[in-house]
């Protein structure tokens, strides 16, 4: 059980309570092995907030309040005179450093954005240097929500502070029970929550909301009894999980490998995708987390790790090497619609992997792996809709074909939606499902988004706008502009900065475009960089490579399945408003070329349905001008996008001051 606070009172019985008994408490509370480092700084921290809430007349005070979503406990939170005080410690340092500040900024924005008895509530971040000189008095700088920027202080400035802040905010006075049980509804990045379930979390810790705890607990609990039953009568079982854009798909997986790893050592749960750059994400996330935590190396980290998240191409490559089952029983892959067909799979193997017999799908080939079990075993196909973005991608069609053809003696699960328009586009897969004995299961479809914690409704939204329904978008962004902003320019300058000013504490920002965005050159944008994709999504703002930087760029291929705070999209003429429609283009050699095949409209559909989707609180969308001059970059290519979009109800941005340099 995930306790709010280690310890919790009345500041008026904290001020006179005994320094042991608190630290008592502190200790108890602890889970973890204590280290004189942490008496040290609790015993530090109890004495100076004695001192400085000694003249505060009622409040209360809580140590070690949690933030799940982080993993992570706030040092000390202080509720008086109806402001919440977020109050960080540096403990002998004498400097106010970025990162700390950051934290201390990250702990309020958490609490305003996910903490139910903070929504409405003022809340200041305060940043104490133990060892620091005493500071002026500050000036506090608001956000819209409320939120003020961190401040720094001596230990002996504490008091001045909330006593100043308190006076000029005069808001109403908390229900202290109430705000203590109101309830942390957290909206975790897939980072955050592949940190948490691989802590051992339980993902109602992580789950935004009851509702979408007992959606993914649902969906855990329903895979359990399959995987118990399947153990118990030595079947072989596959199920398809679907769900809407950022509704948690790759969540579920997590969780249920977590869930199946802990007790059930001869299970060898693993969560397997072909998404490299998303494996490569978790994987480096998990190792930094595991190695900061438990004091091992990185590469220790990484090789624990390395059995939990693995490559479906390295699993692929292993199992043909050995002919023998695998030891994995149960075996969780991410994204399954987008394993390769026949074709793709067999010219891979062929030319890059040197086997010349190889002549099947990837699904055909998992399926078959798992197949080589004498008795039980079971796999989970996690499926999104609108999510192929590559030539090869079989979608849903090769794993019903597979299962109906090849292994009717499995049993097949789906979710009961798995025949929307959605998953099934073609009618080829449509009758291939009609033939395939299959018991339809509502616990196996995830319905609502989680991504975007400010936006349910952003996937209808840009469901719309591709779509070419421009009412329909525009009704639907009347419904979330108020929480959910998008903003639309000409100007890449004003893109970035607008970005840099909606940022706030460590949330990440950065720019997103298609893969076949090829003529975004002259603006700086080169789609044929490639990305490191852990270093841009997981190294901080100091680092050139990160996406903080605005300078490289990510496609569909390397944020699909990952996500940021706010994202910058930049649009090309790849997929072009024409004559009141949507056509698909590519650029090849010196000119765009129609994309005519049914299949590559689809992919180019979905890579913009992608990176429309990756950001959590907002988006701005970058339409350039073109140029008179050049024949690849008119500017009629662009103004008819840029003018479908306000017709889709997005206000524009004024341009950036063209006298003054954008700054890094």
């Amino acid at each position: 059980m995930l306790h709010t606070a280690y310890y919790e009172a009345d500041i008026s019985a904290f001020c006179v309570a005994d320094d042991n008994a608190i630290l008592g408490e502190l200790t108890a509370r602890h889970s973890f092995v204590l280290e004189n480092q942490q008496r040290s700084a609790w015993q530090q921290q109890i004495r100076l907030l004695k001192t400085a809430l000694v003249g505060v007349p009622a409040g209360r005070i809580y140590f070690e309040f949690a933030i799940p979503r982080m993993g992570k406990r706030a040092d000390v939170v202080v509720l008086a005179g109806g402001v919440v005080f977020v109050v960080e410690f540096k403990v002998g340092s004498t400097t106010f450093d970025h990162s700390a500040l950051e934290q201390v900024h990250d702990y309020a924005l958490d609490l305003k954005n996910f903490h139910k008895g903070s929504h409405d509530a003022t809340i200041l971040p305060i940043l104490i240097a133990t060892n620091a000189a005493n500071q002026p008095l500050p000036t506090y700088a608001w956000a819209d929500d409320s939120v003020a920027k961190p401040v720094c202080a001596a230990p002996s400035g504490l008091a001045n502070i909330i006593e100043s802040a308190c006076t000029q905010i005069r808001t109403s006075l908390f229900d202290h029970a109430q705000w203590s049980s109101s309830g942390y509804q957290p909206t975790p990045t897939i980072v955050e929550a592949a940190q948490a379930l691989y802590r051992n979390h339980d993902v109602t810790e992580i789950a935004r909301s009851g509702a979408d705890a007992e959606n993914l607990g649902r969906t855990t609990d329903r895979i359990s009894a399959l995987v118990e039953n399947a153990k118990a009568t030595n079947r072989k079982v596959i199920c398809f999980v679907t769900g809407v854009p950022g509704a948690g798909k790759t969540l579920a997986g997590l969780n249920i490998a977590t869930t199946r790893a802990i007790g059930h050592d001869d299970e060898h749960a693993v969560f397997l995708s072909g998404n490299g750059p998303l494996v490569d994400v978790l994987r480096e996330a998990l190792a930094r987390d595991q190695s900061d935590r438990e004091g091992v190396s990185k590469k220790e980290a990484a090789r624990k790790v390395s059995g939990f998240v693995q490559n479906i191409h390295h699993f692929r490559d292993e199992a043909l090497r050995d002919p023998k089952a695998p030891i994995e029983r149960v075996v969780v892959f991410d994204e399954a619609q987008r394993a390769w067909n026949r074709d793709q799979a067999a010219k891979f193997m062929q030319q890059k992997r040197g086997h010349a017999d190889f002549d099947m799908s990837e699904p055909s080939f998992l399926v078959g792996v798992m197949n080589r079990h004498k008795s039980w075993c079971v796999i989970v196909c996690l499926i999104g809709g609108g999510q192929e973005i590559n030539t090869g991608e079989g979608g849903l069609a090769e794993w019903i074909n597979v299962m109906g053809q090849q292994f009717p003696h499995w049993d097949v699960h789906v979710s009961s939606r798995l025949d929307d328009p959605d998953y099934i586009w073609d009618r080829d897969t449509s009758e291939a499902l009609k033939r395939v004995v299959a018991t339809k299961d509502e616990a196996l479809h995830l319905g609502v988004s989680m991504r975007s914690f400010r936006a349910e409704t952003l996937s209808e939204y840009v469901g719309h706008v591709i779509e070419n329904r421009p009412n329909d978008a525009r009704l639907a962004y009347e419904r979330i502009a108020d929480r959910y902003p998008i903003r639309l320019t000409r100007d890449l300058r004003a893109a970035r900065q607008w970005l840099r000013d909606k940022a706030r504490g460590s949330e990440r920002f950065g720019l997103v475009a298609s893969s076949g965005a090829n003529r975004l050159r002259p603006e700086g944008i080169f789609m044929k960089s490639q990305i490191d994709a852990p270093v841009w999504f997981l190294n901080d703002r100091a680092d050139v490579r990160s996406s903080y930087y605005l300078e490289e760029v990510a496609s569909e291929f390397d944020i699909q399945g990952l996500e940021l705070d706010w994202a910058g999209v930049c649009w090309d003429a790849d997929y072009r408003y024409e004559a009141g429609a949507w056509k698909h283009y590519s650029f090849r050699g010196t000119k765009w070329q129609r994309s005519n095949a049914t299949e590559k409209q689809l992919f180019l559909k979905n890579a913009y349905r992608v990176i429309l989707t990756r950001a959590r609180q907002g988006m701005v969308i970058f339409v350039p001008h073109g140029s008179p001059t050049d024949p690849t970059r008119p500017c009629a290519y662009y103004d008819p996008i840029f003018n479908y979009l306000q017709l889709c109800g997005l206000p524009e941005l004024c341009a950036a001051n063209p006298l003054v340099p954008a700054a890094t």
